[in-house]
């Protein structure tokens, strides 16, 4: 059975009355029956993009304190040593995941532990991939912290397409790795800051699956 995120749902309702409206006026006022039923074709197509679009497939994720896992499915598209400028203030490992408008766009926690901070950002909508989108898109910046990895940080950022972040950690939070973190309307992107000794279970383009793929784990 297809599972839908509740941030979908009014989307969803919306599209359905007006796809249903659409058909049946295109039906009753276009009387060229090819385009009546080329209109129709295109409306449904629009219907099915938004559905698939709001899918929320169930995960089983293994739980491991010592695994980090991809908070997101997509494209592994950055891999390198950078310097965190907003919460650590030094050198990390920075994961970044891309996420097409036909990935399943949920984000979840990628390893169990207490929400240390979380702060949103406004800014710009840049294209995901854009190097300065990290520091001036609309994003979230998230910090979990655990006994095996110390504190990782993990930001959601809107992409050119991307209108709307949605955020569910709050500081002082326990939460279950794997489990449901937030979602991210329309094409976006993923940034992981590890620590420098974190030993990757990926490698640059990758695609990984969200929520069970183990991404990097304790050396």
């Amino acid at each position: 059975m297809i599972r839908f995120h509740k941030e979908g749902y009014k989307i969803i309702v919306v599209s359905l009355l007006l796809t249903v409206a659409g058909v049946l006026l295109a039906e009753k006022f276009i009387e060229i029956a090819w385009v009546a039923k080329s209109i129709q074709v295109l409306i449904l197509g629009f219907l099915i993009i938004i559905l698939q679009f709001f899918r929320n497939p169930k995960r089983n994720t293994t739980l491991n304190e010592n695994h980090i896992i991809a908070p997101v499915d997509g494209k592994v598209v950055v891999i390198e040593e950078v310097e965190e400028p907003e919460y650590f203030k030094d050198r990390r490992l920075q994961v970044s995941i891309f996420m097409s408008p036909i990935n399943v766009h949920v984000t979840r926690y990628a390893m169990s532990g207490a929400v240390k901070y979380s702060k949103y950002h406004p800014g710009k909508y840049l294209v995901a991939w854009h190097p300065k989108a990290s520091t001036e898109n609309e994003r979230t910046s998230i910090v979990l912290e655990n006994s095996s990895f110390g504190e990782i940080l993990y930001r959601q950022i809107a992409g050119a397409l991307a209108k709307r972040i949605v955020n569910y950690a709050k500081e002082g939070d326990e939460v279950v790795q794997g489990t449901d973190a937030g979602f991210i309307k329309f094409g976006s992107r993923v940034d992981l800051y590890l620590p420098l000794n974190t030993k990757l279970a990926v490698k640059l383009g990758d695609v990984v699956k969200g929520g069970t793929q183990v991404i990097a784990e304790k050396k």
